[in-house]
């Protein structure tokens, strides 16, 4: 290269340098105002969220929505009643009507009277209203997660007060469905428990949520109410069965340690266990509590609009919110995703169906060995088995999803449940044998909820239909 190649490059560096500099302090510069703009508006955003001040027991979620519109308007979509999926959604689907053998399972039971899907979260005073369920001696402890008042009501009566007050007697006392008071602190907006039941049973098992992380708390405030719960003593003081751990082996357990049952069986004359809702429960079973994924996360994913970023509080199946939910993590198609859980579903729906026509033939073997003569010292094992198996059925058949939270676990129950009903029909059969009738039962017609209702009524009034052929 000669001398004069050389002195043109020499000459042209610091002129590129310069360019180069300044386009660097440019595109900084632009770049930061960017983030100056997009902080500002965020900023804004949240400056405008506190034009009014949230009292401390407000129920009303109209009132929190002022500084929160956007989760307040996806909120009021849980008003809607028409987003059925193939196993759950918030239709009210009867239960009943869909599944007959329900009726004889809880015969003795306001559940064998009235057992609906339930709606989204601001029909749940509407809803527990019209329930066949509620009567004249119905605690209060049956508004416990209904409605949005119930901690102002439990600050000023105190909790023993509010559960054994007869629920009928606080109707006017309640407006307002569940809502945000329910979940969130009025003044820090962040998620708090404001039922007593769940902070006494994880207290008992040495957890303070104090000190629980803001994900366990996406899942703890859905815990207050999707839980198994029973109603102890005469107060009838609502309580989490969780002293001995939250599977249902354990809830049996101390339950049995408790002496604890709902109610009688009429057709059995079996102690029984109701399982309310116990989603909580099935998914700390179940892969999505193992990885840490929170309630929050399937059921209320988060949502951006006009690039704020925000929990959405249309609270219902992911199935109905695919794209937002599944597929954050779960790089399939839409179409695929739903297919899966579908068929996931079918399979315990199957296990479920076999378990409830077993459970309920057992029933009526125990009955006809009533009649056959047999006591109550003969019919101890079968009834403890009738029990056990039913208890476990439920545990799977009263949550939500359709087993999906932990297929795993709830096939494991429905076939130890399918395995009970059947020992205890093998025993009944022993004890009918022992009683000298050989012959088969005669099983009502059970295949309509009318019917059944029909079926258990005449148990129930003490004028049964004969079950022994010849007898």
């Amino acid at each position: 290269m000669d001398s004069s190649q050389t002195g043109s490059s020499a000459r042209i560096r610091p002129w590129v340098g310069w360019v180069v500099f300044l386009v660097v302090v440019a595109g900084v510069f632009g770049v930061g105002v960017m983030a100056a703009s997009v902080m500002e508006r965020r900023q804004e955003a949240r400056i405008t969220r506190l034009v009014t001040p949230v009292a401390d027991m407000e129920p009303d979620p109209a009132v929190w929505g002022r500084n929160y519109p956007r989760e307040y308007d996806r909120f009021q979509m849980t008003k809607q009643s028409d987003t059925r999926t193939e196993f759950g959604g918030a239709d009210p689907r009867d239960y009943l009507a869909e599944t007959p053998a329900n009726v004889v399972l809880f015969a003795g039971y306001p559940f064998s009277k009235d057992y609906k899907q339930a709606r989204g979260h601001a029909n749940t005073v509407t809803d527990v209203l019209a329930t066949g369920r509620i009567n004249e001696k119905s605690p209060g402890t049956c508004w416990t997660c209904k409605s949005a008042d119930v901690p102002r009501l439990i600050a000023r009566l105190g909790a023993e007060t509010f559960y054994k007050t007869p629920f009928l007697a606080l109707k006017d006392s309640v407006r307002f469905a569940i809502g945000c008071l329910d979940c969130h602190d009025p003044k820090t907006m962040a998620l708090r428990i404001s039922r007593p039941a769940l902070v006494e049973a994880l207290a008992r098992r040495g957890i303070d949520v104090v000190h629980v992380s803001h994900q366990e708390m996406r899942s703890l405030v859905c815990a207050q109410c999707h839980v198994e719960y029973y109603f102890r003593g005469e107060g009838k003081y609502a309580t989490f069965p969780w002293d001995r751990g939250t599977g249902a082996d354990s809830i049996e357990l101390y339950y049995e340690a408790e002496k604890f049952s709902d109610w009688q069986h009429a057709v059995s004359k079996t102690p029984m266990l109701k399982m309310q809702h116990p989603d909580y429960e099935v998914y700390l079973a179940g892969v999505h509590a193992f990885r840490n994924v929170a309630c929050a996360d399937c059921h209320m994913p988060y949502r951006t609009e006009g690039g704020e970023k925000f929990t959405d509080h249309y609270i219902q199946s992911p199935l109905l919110n695919v794209a937002n939910s599944c597929v954050v993590c779960h790089r399939w198609s839409e179409a695929e995703i739903r297919g899966r859980v579908e068929a996931i579903q079918a399979k315990v729906g199957e296990l479920r169906r076999r378990a409830e026509s077993d459970i309920a033939r057992a029933h009526f073997d125990i009955a006809a060995c009533m009649q056959a003569g047999a006591t109550d010292e003969d019919l101890d094992d079968p009834r403890k088995a009738v029990r056990a198996a039913q208890m476990r059925w439920d545990y799977v058949a009263a949550s939500n999803g359709m087993g999906f939270h932990a297929p795993q676990e709830c096939m494991r129950m429905l076939g130890t449940a399918a395995d009970m009903a059947q020992e205890a029909r093998v025993e009944c059969a022993r004890v009918l044998a022992r009683c000298g009738y050989s012959g088969a039962v005669s099983y009502p017609d059970f295949s309509s909820k009318e019917k059944a209702q029909a079926v258990i009524k005449l148990f129930a009034d003490g004028n049964p239909p004969r079950l022994l052929a010849g007898r």
